[in-house]
């Protein structure tokens, strides 16, 4: 069994900041890529960032300059640093992962975290 646990969510006025954290456990052989995405009131879950192994990072162009995605591969943690919130940032934010089990197969599966209120309001 896998598990990622996410924290950090919560409520902040616009230009604040806030700090994610997601970290997987369980019977994990490595972390492919890890991510972040974001479903906002009434909208579809969208991707926010994406970071491999490697730490080779990808964001969505509307959190570029503001938010910064990061991981330490050896607590198989994965962090989200948002800075500059605005209200069109408020959604439920869920980590992501792609895991593989085993040294004995390529196969990765993918993991979904239970989510995370983040509400940016005066």
């Amino acid at each position: 069994q896998v598990q990622l646990v996410e924290s950090g969510g919560g409520l902040v006025q616009p230009g604040g900041s806030l700090r994610l954290s997601c970290a997987a456990s369980g019977s994990i052989f490595s972390i492919k890529t890890m991510g972040w995405y974001r479903q906002p009131p009434g909208k579809q879950r969208e991707l926010v960032a994406t970071i491999i192994s490697g730490g080779g990072t990808n964001y969505q162009d509307s959190v570029k300059g503001r938010f910064t995605i990061s991981r330490d591969n050896a607590e198989n943690t994965v962090y989200l640093q948002m800075n500059s919130l605005e209200p069109e940032d408020t959604a439920v934010y869920y980590c992501n992962a792609h895991i593989s089990l085993s040294s004995s197969s390529s196969a990765t599966f993918r993991y979904w975290g239970q989510g995370t209120q983040v509400t940016v309001s005066s």
